[in-house]
């Protein structure tokens, strides 16, 4: 869950999981969407592999990369943890 959290604190890999959403897309799609170089897509696609956010699999020579949404799900519910009805933290 940490290496998700990490992966999430990026503003640019939260945009490349929005993108993800809508369909499955290869890393030179991926890449043309954003102004930053290769190099720099590519550590953020393999920070948000190693955090399990997104799958690759590897076609020929592309690799097409598409959102691990039971990954997402467990992220997402626990931060709906973190919520208690009325706001309150332990220890309030």
């Amino acid at each position: 869950m940490n290496a998700a959290f990490r992966a999430l604190a990026d503003p640019t890999r939260r945009e490349i999981l929005a993108l993800l959403r809508s369909r499955p897309f290869t890393s030179g799609e991926i890449a043309a969407a954003f102004p930053a170089t290769w190099p720099t897509i590519s550590r953020h696609l393999a920070v948000l592999k190693e955090a399990g956010l997104i799958a690759a699999e590897r076609r020929g020579q592309h690799v097409r990369y598409e959102l691990n949404t039971s990954v997402v799900e467990d992220v997402v519910q626990h931060l709906l943890g973190w919520v208690k009805k009325g706001g309150r933290h332990r220890g309030s």
